[in-house]
C-alpha cells in the first residue's frame, strides 16, 4: 500500500445500544449529532453512519427522527456521505418493541440517503461478560434472504448504495446469489464486522480470511471492529488495503485505554494510523468517487 491509496474513514456516530452512562459523548439530540458530525469531518471522516434516536436518547427508526438528525448534520457540514442503518437490534433491544421490515425500509424510501447498511445474514447478536460469566444481552438478528432482497430492492429503487455488512465468512457467500440475480451493482461496498459475540473472532488472520472470500467483482472493502480490539483490526485493514470505521457505536476507548471525549478523538486516532502506514485519508470527494455516490440532496432534507 502507498500514499496513493486513499482510505475512507467512516464515523459510526452513536449506535443504538451505548448510552451516556457509559460515555457522556454519545449524542441524543439532532444538535448534538451535528456537533459530533463536525468533529468527525474536521478530523478526516468522509462518511457518517447514523442510527437515529429520539431527543431523550431512545433508539428509533422513525422517518422524522432520521430527518431531523440528517438535516442538522447537513446544516453543520457542507458535504459528507450520509449512511443510514437498517438494523433493528438496538431498537428492539432497548426500545422494547418489535420493528417491522416496513419500518426499517421507510426512512430509505422517504429520505434516500447516499448509503444504507445491509446485514448479509442472520446472526446470534450478543455481548458476553467474562467477569460476570454471563451474557449482557442475547438476541437474534434476523436477516433472511427475503429480508435482504426486500431491503436491497428498496435501496436500488431509491438510488442508495448498499453497504454489505458481513459478520462471518458465510455472509460473504450470501453475495453470490444476489450477484447472479442482478440485484447488486458494482462497485460493491463491503464491511467486515468483527468482535460481535456470535460472529467471527476479531483477529488479523480472520480479517485476511474474510478478504479472500469477497466475490471477484469491482469493490471497496473495510473493517468494522467492535470493542477495544478495534485498533488492531484498523491497523490490519490498513496494511491489507482496506478502509476503516471507528466511532462511539463500535468502541468507546482510545488505544491507550482512555475513554473518548468525542467521535473526533476516535477519528483523529484512525487518521494518525492511516498516515503511519504510509497511506492518506480520503477526502469526501474522493470517497464519493470510490463508492460511486455522487453528491445529491437527501430527499425532504434542507441543509
Amino acid at each position: 500500500m502507498s500514499f496513493e491509496d486513499p482510505v475512507i474513514i467512516t464515523g459510526a456516530i452513536s449506535g443504538a445500544i451505548a448510552n451516556r452512562d457509559q460515555c457522556p459523548a454519545i449524542p441524543y439530540t439532532p444538535e448534538e449529532y451535528a456537533a459530533e458530525a463536525r468533529r468527525i469531518v474536521d478530523e478526516g471522516g468522509s462518511m457518517i453512519h447514523i442510527h437515529a434516536r429520539t431527543r431523550d436518547g431512545v433508539p428509533s427508526c422513525e422517518v422524522e427522527d432520521f430527518r431531523a438528525i440528517t438535516q442538522a448534520i447537513l446544516a453543520e457540514v457542507d458535504d459528507v456521505i450520509i449512511n443510514y442503518s437498517t438494523g433493528s437490534v438496538g431498537v428492539t433491544l432497548l426500545g422494547k418493541r418489535t420493528i417491522s421490515l416496513d419500518q426499517r425500509v421507510e426512512p430509505l424510501r422517504v429520505l434516500k440517503p447516499d448509503v444504507a447498511t445491509l446485514n448479509m445474514g442472520s446472526i446470534n447478536f450478543a455481548k458476553y461478560s467474562y467477569s460476570r460469566k454471563g451474557f449482557v444481552f442475547d438476541v437474534i438478528a434476523e436477516n433472511s434472504f427475503e429480508t435482504i432482497t426486500t431491503l436491497l430492492t428498496a435501496m436500488n429503487e431509491a438510488g442508495i448504495r448498499a453497504e454489505h455488512e458481513c459478520f462471518d465468512s458465510g455472509h460473504m457467500a450470501n453475495l453470490d446469489p444476489l450477484l447472479d440475480m442482478g440485484l447488486l451493482h458494482e462497485p460493491l461496498q463491503i464491511s467486515c464486522v468483527m468482535g460481535v459475540t456470535g460472529g467471527i473472532r476479531p483477529t488479523a488472520q480472520n480479517l485476511a480470511h474474510l478478504c479472500e472470500q469477497i466475490p471477484p467483482v469491482k469493490h471497496n472493502w473495510g473493517v468494522i471492529g467492535v470493542s477495544r480490539k478495534q485498533w488492531g483490526l484498523v491497523a490490519a485493514s490498513l496494511a491489507l488495503g482496506g478502509n476503516v470505521r471507528v466511532g462511539l457505536e463500535d468502541n468507546l476507548y482510545l488505544p491507550n485505554g482512555e475513554i473518548a471525549r468525542s467521535n473526533g478523538d476516535l477519528i483523529a486516532k484512525a487518521a494518525d494510523l492511516v498516515r503511519d502506514t504510509g497511506r492518506r485519508v480520503a477526502t469526501v470527494a474522493e470517497a464519493r468517487e470510490m463508492l460511486a455516490t455522487p453528491k445529491r440532496e437527501v430527499a425532504g432534507v434542507k441543509p
